[in-house]
């Protein structure tokens, strides 16, 4: 069965938010300002998300999931646990830091790295990678060759690790050991950005050549 993953640029940040789709079945992974058109776009292919998966819990990857929820249905929040209390507060999910406080409503259960996911037919990894944020994780379908990253890895660059609750030390650790293992002709789709391969980041990506 094909797995199809299609980004929407979200809000001012443009933040990428994913529709993942097997067969009939959908997630919506992260879910930012100005869902619009990722709303009209479900609406528009009759897709009724299983679940709402989110890479982590900043202001820009959750700030749409109630518009959304309002559209669509009540379609369960799964994040990590470690990040459970951030939809609800403005200064972790750093909307309170910008000036802009938001508020989502919380999650309805949590990603467990280790476990696998299951979509349609297709059965996904779930790898933790913090750094960026503590509860950073990764959806990693190895039959396709496909992985989604959140704000871990970009093209050409890496996420940012200097928030109170980012690590540089584990952002070093799950991009060398967790990112780094996968595949070099793996596909990944980041939270910002155009798309990129990892054997292009092991090559080309400075923060990765060299090191930070």
């Amino acid at each position: 069965m094909t797995v199809k993953i299609t980004p929407f640029a979200l809000g001012h940040y443009q933040t990428n938010c994913h529709v993942v789709t097997s067969g009939d079945d959908c997630w919506v992974v992260d879910c930012g300002y100005e869902p619009e058109e990722l709303i009209s776009y479900l609406q528009a292919e009759g897709l009724v998300p299983n679940a709402i998966l989110l890479t982590h819990c900043h202001a820009d990857h959750i700030a749409g999931l109630d518009q959304l929820r309002s559209k669509i249905g009540n379609i369960p929040v799964l994040c990590h646990e470690s990040e459970s209390e951030w939809n609800m507060s403005p200064m972790l999910n750093l909307s309170g830091l910008a000036g802009m406080p938001i508020t989502a409503s919380p999650p309805n259960g949590y990603i467990t790295p280790g476990q696998q996911l299951t979509l349609g037919d297709s059965v996904w990894e779930v790898l933790h990678a913090p750094g960026h944020s503590p509860g950073s994780i990764c959806f990693v379908h190895i039959d396709s060759n496909q992985a989604i990253v959140g704000d871990t890895l970009f093209a050409g660059s890496i996420g940012r690790h200097d928030f109170a609750t980012s690590s540089v030390e584990d952002l070093r650790h799950s991009i060398s050991e967790v990112l780094m293992k996968l595949p070099n002709d793996m596909t990944f789709f980041p939270g910002h950005g155009p798309t990129s391969t990892i054997g292009q980041e092991r090559l080309t990506n400075q923060f990765v050549v060299h090191g930070f």
